[in-house]
């Protein structure tokens, strides 16, 4: 069975979707929690240096985090490319490679204590995260509620862009 509420970043939505605006996301990094190289910040120099896992969703290339690197020019060695956000934080926490991660992602990872999440470097903007329905579900009650659940969650969660580093307790 297809999920059939998305929560991302797509776009341009088919004409039988209906989309839903949630908020504006920055960006933020994951390393291992006891990486030889990185304190409590990230220096422009250290990104540019580590080696990277870069998330290529299925169907997506060099879109959203490419172009934000590219208008900073920030360069990034790729080591690995995996198809999703949590694949992405299991590499990062038995390696020494980083990963530039949704905010709404990183606030989750933050209670693995095998993780450190740090700000980027540099501002690397927003995207949008948007909850797409097809219009056959508009009207539905149940699926208005769990709309209206969903919205409430991912707009409660706070945006991780000008955090304070902490390291996550051993």
């Amino acid at each position: 069975m297809m999920w059939p509420l998305p929560c991302s970043r797509k776009p341009r939505p088919s004409y039988n979707l209906l989309v839903q605006h949630l908020k504006d996301e920055g960006l933020a990094c994951a390393v291992r929690a006891d990486h030889p190289a990185i304190g409590d910040a990230m220096t422009r120099k250290q990104f540019e240096t580590m080696k990277h896992v870069n998330i290529v969703p299925p169907g997506r290339m060099r879109a959203g985090l490419f172009q934000a690197l590219a208008q900073q020019q920030l360069k990034r060695d790729v080591a690995i490319s995996v198809t999703n956000f949590f694949a992405a934080a299991e590499m990062v926490a038995v390696t020494d490679y980083c990963a530039t991660l949704p905010s709404l992602i990183c606030r989750q990872l933050m209670h693995d204590p095998r993780l450190k999440i740090l700000p980027a470097p540099v501002d690397l903007g927003s995207f949008p995260v948007e909850m797409a329905w097809h219009v056959r579900y508009r009207h539905d009650p149940a699926h208005r509620w769990l709309r209206a659940l969903i919205g409430e969650i991912i707009t409660d969660f706070k945006d991780m862009t000008g955090m304070k580093a902490t390291p996550s307790p051993a």
